[in-house]
């Protein structure tokens, strides 16, 4: 059926450019010499339309889709329409006919030109040309972004019937580009110009109802700011398609869906340069376990360790769901890649063991971990069990083995620890540089490698899914304390500062304290308040916050406080001289001493004596300030 439909189309652009090669013939005889009889004789005029139809078959002339046509179809029209013309003349001269003038070829190679090409554009515009609709406020969108993009949005939009957008104008990336015209589009100043721009706007009662993103790489500060003054003024903000999608590509194109800019775009930071070819001889060939590597960082992690091409990836997790949803993904993104799907739990030592002696991992990324911190708090001797006991359990299996590095994932929250999952982490810290320094001392054995930040945007119980899900019900977006804050950083970006460290550590780079146990913390940028972030994402929806959406405040929960901080007061923080890298000078301790203590706390678990494991904890972490019931957080600040 396809096949018949393309086949009639061929067959009326044969007969529609033979019409206008044979109309073509009279025409070009009356412009070279109006008193020449035009049709005289009439057998020349079918001979037009062969001589045409023939010069345009090395051109595929018939085969051009005429809604479509492009500055490169109207070359394939001059060139068919000055070989139809050399032939006609060619072919009339063999055949004894004067010609009307010298110049007759060029006449009708120009009034084939003419004839063929006109159509074609006009057809092409009458397409592309936006329907009659009517005009609203609301419906007046401003375009911000590249002109490439903003382009091809246009023609998308003016494809789309449904719509019933009115294009104001641009706001282009560059200010050199302000005041031109993009299909009749002005250009009203740069996404720098926005707030003079929309005051104008404003002053002259055009303030468009949306501020649409057209280009899908705007990101970060800029982004932020030309969101914030979009909400001074009232407009929603919406982010176009990304390019390819809103390429006229079929018959049927796609429908413009506008979308809600993400949270993320917002808090997202410019990519630092990352030393891709270093973490390629890091890891490819080599065998390689992430642990947890169904969580948010873990799955990252194995996404970006798989494109390095490891011998053989080992993802271990002791959830089955989230194990298969990243197994399954890697399967299908990276099915070169050798990989083992193990469940296990870190906190089962005999089962980590074997695993590790199966395997032999040269290098392991220890991700796993509770850190949910209310849920920790609730379920203190699990916490304890899976983020102290259960790191000693993967760093001894490692080391017993082998293995080259062990990088172990930390968080904000074991510096001046009020939780337990803080305590239980700082625990793990201490552990892992006792480890690295005797490794150092002894000039072999393995690496250890701490790495510590803050939030990550999107993990799996942080709260920018939560607000998310709040919203789509209605409201109203619960935070603890109106002073809360966090840093915030995209998963993406946090692991490849992760592989980047790991690069460091392992090839024994000069960094200070390097060889002291100092531990990676990644540049978060500033914290952002909670608060903040929830206005914003109700913002993003379209929304004003306290008036559509109630914002609640419920108060701190055990273990929490208002500010988390990337140093403690004694490791003050060091540049590496890597972009996104700092260093914490190290406060260590006899990595024997911390064994054997995490092994006391290992065993109060294993008997459900809460109250002796948080006291070995409090000894072990004289920082620790707990928080039992959430009420000393906020003096803590």
């Amino acid at each position: 059926m396809a096949a018949a439909r393309s086949l009639i189309r061929i067959a009326v652009n044969v007969a529609l450019d033979g019409g206008m090669a044979a109309l073509s013939v009279p025409v070009a005889r009356f412009l070279a010499d109006p008193a020449v009889p035009p049709y005289h004789p009439l057998w020349t005029i079918p001979l037009g339309a062969a001589a045409l139809l023939t010069a345009g078959i090395p051109f595929r002339l018939s085969l051009q889709y005429w809604r479509f046509a492009a500055i490169g179809d109207l070359f394939t029209v001059a060139a068919s329409a000055a070989l139809g013309a050399a032939l006609f003349a060619g072919a009339t001269t063999l055949a004894g006919i004067n010609q009307p003038n010298p110049a007759f070829p060029v006449i009708l190679a120009l009034t084939l030109l003419a004839l063929l090409g006109a159509p074609r554009v006009f057809y092409r515009w009458r397409r592309g040309r936006p329907a009659a609709r009517p005009v609203e406020t609301n419906a007046t969108i401003l375009l911000a972004g590249s002109i490439e993009d903003a382009d091809l949005f246009i023609r998308a939009l003016a494809r789309d019937r449904r719509q019933l957008f009115r294009v104001e104008g641009l706001l282009a990336s560059s200010d050199r580009q302000t005041g031109r015209r993009i299909q009749g589009y002005r250009i009203l100043g740069s996404l720098d110009d926005a707030a003079a721009v929309l005051e104008q706007l404003r002053n002259e009662d055009r303030l468009p109802g949306t501020l649409v993103f057209v280009t899908p790489e705007l990101a970060g500060a800029r982004l932020a700011r030309v969101v914030a003054e979009a909400d001074r003024f009232g407009l929603q903000v919406r982010q176009a398609p990304r390019p390819t999608a809103l390429a006229d590509h079929s018959d049927k194109p796609r429908p413009v869906e506008l979308r809600p800019v993400a949270i993320e775009d917002l808090l997202n930071r410019p990519q630092v340069p990352l030393d891709r070819d270093g973490m390629a001889r890091l890891i490819q060939g080599r065998r390689v376990i992430v642990t947890g590597a169904g969580g948010t960082i873990g799955s990252e992690l194995a996404r970006q360790v798989a494109a390095f091409g490891p011998g053989t990836l080992i993802l271990l997790d002791n959830g089955e769901y989230a194990l298969w949803q990243i197994d399954l993904e890697l399967a299908e993104t990276h099915p070169g890649v050798n990989r083992r799907a193990l469940i296990a739990d870190i906190r089962d030592e005999s089962r980590i063991r074997a695993v590790f002696e199966e395997y032999r991992p040269e290098l392991v990324f220890h991700a796993a971990a509770l850190k949910h911190v209310p849920m920790v708090e609730a379920n203190p001797l699990e916490g304890m069990a899976t983020n102290a006991a259960g790191t000693r359990h993967v760093a001894d299996a490692a080391r017993a083995v082998g293995a080259l590095a062990m990088v172990l994932i930390s968080t904000d929250k074991a510096v001046n620890p009020t939780s337990v999952m803080g305590a239980s982490k700082r625990l793990a810290e201490m552990y892992c540089q006792a480890l690295d320094i005797s490794a150092r001392t002894a000039q072999q054995g393995m690496r250890c490698i701490t790495v510590r930040f803050g939030n990550v945007l999107g993990s799996t119980g942080s709260v920018v899914p939560l607000f998310q899900r709040q919203l789509a019900r209605g409201g109203p977006l619960t935070v603890t304390h109106p002073d809360m804050q966090r840093y915030f950083m995209t998963v993406r970006e946090a692991v490849g500062l992760v592989l980047q460290a790991s690069v460091l550590g392992v090839n024994g780079a000069a960094l200070p304290s390097g060889e002291d146990g100092g531990i990676f913390v990644l540049d978060m940028g500033e914290p952002v308040k909670i608060v903040d972030l929830a206005r914003q994402i109700i913002r993003l929806a379209g929304l004003v916050p306290e008036q559509d959406i109630e914002i609640r405040f419920t108060g701190l929960r055990p273990g929490e406080k208002l500010f988390e901080e990337l140093f403690h007061g004694k490791e003050p923080p060091e540049p590496t001289g890597y972009a996104g890298l700092l260093m914490a000078s190290p406060r260590t301790a006899d990595p024997a001493i911390v064994g054997r203590a995490i092994e006391e706390i290992g065993s109060a678990c294993r008997g459900g004596q809460v109250k002796l494991a948080l006291t070995l904890l409090g000894r072990l972490i004289p920082e620790f300030e707990h928080n039992i019931d959430g009420s000393a957080g906020e003096v803590r600040a």
